[in-house]
């Protein structure tokens, strides 16, 4: 008799998104004509930099000789893709990382998810609340996360809230904890950290031993000056702090797949005896067993952002959807309403009239045929709250707004 993994069963219904999509289907089966905008769903619209395509293009003719003909790429990556991404997105800003420390991958939300495998399962996690349900589902499946109370929580997980009252940053544990999931530029608040008080959260790792998993799959949005792009510009990060960067919101790269992780040869965890376990290494020997790699034709078309053109190419990019982001919040304050974020991150945070961010969703979506994200789908501390995002062609964007405006919202 095969037995399932009951920590699977644990987990609540649908996952935020697919539970969108059903029911979105279900509206248009019955609503066939309704023109339904999206800006729920963090998907872009805008296609690959030219830079990318011409890069790809000449990949594939690449797989066509035999003389450049690849099969399996390395576990980590090309070491022509690995040595761009040191030279631009980590030297350029001072910060000194080794090619064995870099892992290019298929997206940030698979590495944000397998991570959980280095960890013993009775370390205690900490998210931020809102967050990204990625990170706690996955320790959900792992069995590192206790039984889910009426409130929504967990009962081994800590959760550090994020709320209009403390300006949407968390506060350091109470409590001893184990691995800290920062995520910043936020997914869904759009809120950011400065320099000083990401040292907070450094300080602490390195006072407690603990790990920090810092996604930072929006860095390309930030523009405030006080704002690092990076942990590792934080003194001491690379003792506590392992870093998740993707290309998919930077380049469009969604539906192709690239990103890497960043795992200095410092940063450790403990066995029971005390004894201290270098993670890259572990992380290596994981993906050597379990992941093949992301194909030459996707690096190649990666190694393409960092040219000169690609470089200019992503910028428009990000500048596009930063438009979007400010035609969208300016368009809630408009109508009364009040948001926050869309500022240094694709994301705009809204305060739900009523408090109810799925009755809101079913109102937006039934109302007048836009789709949004539930703030509850993220978390306790996300009710009351509904995510926008930046990633819709501008002319849809327009249109939301200008539906949003003849909307009677009250």
């Amino acid at each position: 008799m095969a037995h399932v993994n009951e920590n699977h069963i644990k987990l609540p219904g649908s996952y935020l998104f697919a539970e969108i999509a059903r029911r979105v289907n279900v509206f248009k089966n019955e609503h066939p004509d309704a023109g339904i905008i999206r800006l729920g769903i963090g998907d872009v619209t805008r296609p690959l930099p030219q830079a990318s395509i011409d890069a790809m293009h000449k990949a594939v003719d690449d797989m066509a000789h035999e003389s450049t003909f690849k099969g399996y790429p390395e576990y980590e990556g090309y070491d022509f893709l690995i040595q761009k991404i040191i030279d631009i997105d980590y030297k350029k800003r001072g910060i000194n990382i080794q090619k064995d420390e870099v892992f290019v991958s298929d997206g940030a939300k698979s590495d944000t998810a397998n991570i959980q495998e280095l960890f013993d399962l009775n370390n205690i996690i900490a998210v931020t609340d809102p967050v990204y349900p990625v990170y706690v589902d996955s320790n959900v499946m792992a069995g590192r996360s206790g039984e889910l109370g009426k409130d929504g929580r967990w009962s081994k997980i800590v959760y550090l809230p994020c709320t209009a009252e403390n300006k949407f940053m968390p506060e350091l544990p109470k409590q001893k904890v184990d691995i800290i999931y920062l995520c910043f530029p936020n997914n869904p608040t759009g809120m950011t950290l400065t320099k000083a008080e990401l040292k907070k959260w450094v300080d602490y790792a390195r006072s407690e031993k603990a790990v920090i998993l810092f996604d930072s799959a929006y860095e390309a949005y930030i523009s405030a000056e006080d704002v690092p792009r990076s942990i590792f510009e934080i003194e001491g990060a690379r003792e506590v702090a392992i870093e998740f960067r993707s290309f998919s919101k930077t380049a469009g790269f969604t539906g192709t797949r690239c990103a890497y992780t960043i795992i200095p040869r410092e940063v450790a965890a403990y066995s029971a005896d005390g004894q201290a376990h270098n993670l890259n290494r572990m992380w290596y020997r994981r993906q050597a067993t379990k992941f093949n790699g992301v194909s030459y034709i996707v690096q190649r078309g990666a190694e393409a952002v960092y040219s000169g053109e690609g470089q200019k190419q992503v910028q428009a990019l990000v500048g596009y959807y930063m438009t979007n982001a400010k035609i969208i919040l300016e368009g809630l304050k408009a109508v009364g309403l009040q948001a926050f974020g869309g500022v240094n991150a694709p994301y705009i945070w809204v305060k739900v009239p009523g408090g109810d961010s799925w009755a809101f969703f079913d109102r937006l979506l039934n109302e007048i045929n836009i789709v949004g994200t539930p703030g509850a789908g993220f978390g306790p501390s996300g009710e009351g709250y509904f995510r926008l995002t930046a990633f819709g062609s501008r002319e849809n964007t327009e249109e939301a707004v200008e539906r949003l405006k003849k909307w009677n919202i009250t």
